[in-house]
């Protein structure tokens, strides 16, 4: 990982390799550091701004060499670059005005070490106006700023044996506050960043691996490396094999298993510090590869089914890290982790199968498996009596239809709830988007030979999905996030990496770090 400092000297002044100043669209005008910047190269800066049209919006780059020191500068950096930030407004509406400023800050640092480690630079500083910090506190800024870089820097390249398996030359990053801050407040921000960034990696890196490699058992003894690794207790891992599943009923979960020859495995990953003053369980999808059963897709549409685990990635990644921060808030991280795949003994369409619970489910799609394995692990949670009951789940590609492939999907029994995770996910710069739970629909959920169908019809299938779920949670406090559209990405952008993204896992750490507690 890159090492991180702070200062609030004049970034002209640096010794870095290449000196990076994130600008808005209000920065363009006369005055201030970028006026300097342009200064130290002769005017090449504007001129360069004009013939290659920046004009800082959001994933915009502009770079270039020193030709030679400024007069006015001792040791004037070897490179200048300009990454936008856009407008106040860059986030659609959905948060308030330091929150988008945030969001654009932590893209653009990302932006910035991606920019560095193409031009090979081994340090950089990274500054930005005062005025995006004035949007919202510095201290929130600096944190931003210092997840974008951390959190940019990431690469899954253990798989490649040519020339692009080359690690980073970049190894430090200077953040140029605009302001001074208190010492306290500095490490307390850059704490938070390196944790939050340590458990998307940790995350990124279980969801990008090949399903091959992947598997329920192998995911679950991870964790346990993980555990093993922290070596603290309260922090505690309880793994159920197939027999201990059925002794509890799990029938929902084991009928997914059946087709495929890997071992399904139930995670129960625990952080109980004695002062705990709220108790919150999460559950997340672990289908470590999704053929869609007997109900199959096709090539195109089982390419990324490796991810069908994000959500548990995303679980156990925040509870190891809330772990490792000792947050005084009891967490229990779910995951019913099995492949869906197809074979003789797979679950068949028209089978009625009995959930945890008691209720029984008529199967209409075997392609509708992760509300299943859900269900009973919803089931498994309310018996920890949870205070907050949340699952993430790469549940429904109508979700990406009706959000596109940035924005999660947010089904909520209670308010308190649902705003206090949308709270978080602002803060932690991930787009998240309220859904309603229309009981009009839970008509198509029902069936004439069990208690209900695990799949309804095509229109507000996202919906229906949320419905489902919600007769397995009683009156607990309970969300439900359908993260099929962010999980992954189909290219790198900001801070964002290509693939497994760990979508998730910043909101519920901002979740747990306050609202939660």
């Amino acid at each position: 990982m890159v090492q991180l400092a702070v200062t609030t000297e004049d970034p002209l002044e640096s010794k870095a390799d290449l000196v990076i100043f994130a600008c808005a669209e209000g920065d363009l005008g006369a005055g201030g550091l970028l006026d300097r910047l342009d200064g130290s190269v002769g005017g090449a800066l504007r001129r360069a701004m004009v013939d290659e049209r920046f004009r800082a919006k959001p994933g915009q780059s502009i770079s270039l060499h020193m030709a030679a020191p400024s007069a006015s500068v001792d040791a004037a950096p070897r490179r200048i670059a300009l990454v936008g930030l856009g407008g106040s407004d860059a986030d659609g509406g959905q948060a308030s005005n330091g929150a988008a400023w945030t969001r654009a800050l932590r893209a653009a640092a990302g932006t910035s070490v991606r920019l560095a480690s193409s031009a090979g630079a081994k340090s950089i500083a990274f500054a930005w106006s005062s005025a995006v910090s004035a949007a919202d506190a510095i201290v929130p800024a600096l944190q931003a700023a210092a997840e974008g870089a951390l959190l940019g820097i990431y690469r899954f390249d253990k798989y490649l044996t040519d020339e692009r398996n080359r690690p980073s030359t970049l190894a430090e990053v200077t953040l140029c506050a605009p302001r001074r801050l208190d010492s306290a407040d500095v490490e307390s921000a850059l704490g938070r960043a390196r944790s939050t960034a340590r458990a998307v990696a940790r995350a990124r890196d279980l969801v990008n691996e090949p399903a091959g490699q992947m598997t329920p058992t192998r995911l679950s003894s991870t964790v346990r490396g993980w555990v093993e690794e922290l070596g603290s207790a309260p922090l505690a891992l309880e793994v159920l094999d197939r027999a201990a599943c059925e002794k509890l009923g799990m029938g929902l979960f084991l009928a997914v298993a059946r087709g495929s020859v890997e071992e399904p495995r139930f995670v129960h990953l625990a952080w109980t510090p004695p002062d705990a003053r709220k108790r919150v369980v999460l559950v997340g999808k672990g289908v470590t590869f999704d053929s869609g059963g007997l109900s199959l897709k096709t090539n195109e549409g089982m390419l990324d089914m490796k991810t069908d685990m994000a959500g548990a990635a995303a679980v156990v990644a925040a509870t190891v890290a809330a772990a490792e921060e000792k947050l005084p808030v009891e967490v229990h991280a779910l995951a019913a982790c099995t492949e869906n795949m197809p074979s003789g003994s797979a679950y068949k369409l028209g089978d009625v199968i009995r959930s945890m619970a008691g209720k029984t489910v008529e199967i209409t799609n075997t392609d509708a498996e992760g509300r299943l394995t859900l269900a009973d692990a919803l089931t498994f949670g309310l018996r920890l009596k949870p205070d907050m009951l949340l699952d993430f789940a790469t549940l429904t590609g109508a979700c990406v239809v009706a959000l596109g492939p940035h924005t999660a999907g947010l089904m909520s029994n209670d308010d308190g709830v649902a705003n206090a995770f949308l709270g978080a996910a602002a803060r932690a710069g991930e787009e998240v988007w309220r859904l309603p739970l229309p009981p009009r629909l839970a008509e198509q959920l029902k069936s004439e030979i069990a208690d209900m169908k695990n799949t309804g019809e095509r229109w507000g299938g996202a919906l229906t999905a949320g419905l489902f779920l919600k007769e397995f949670v009683g009156k607990a406090p309970w969300a439900h996030v359908d993260i099929a559209g962010p999980s992954s990405a189909g290219k790198e952008s900001g801070h964002v990496s290509k693939g497994g993204t760990g979508f998730a896992v910043a909101s519920i750490l901002e979740l747990l770090r306050r609202d939660a507690v």
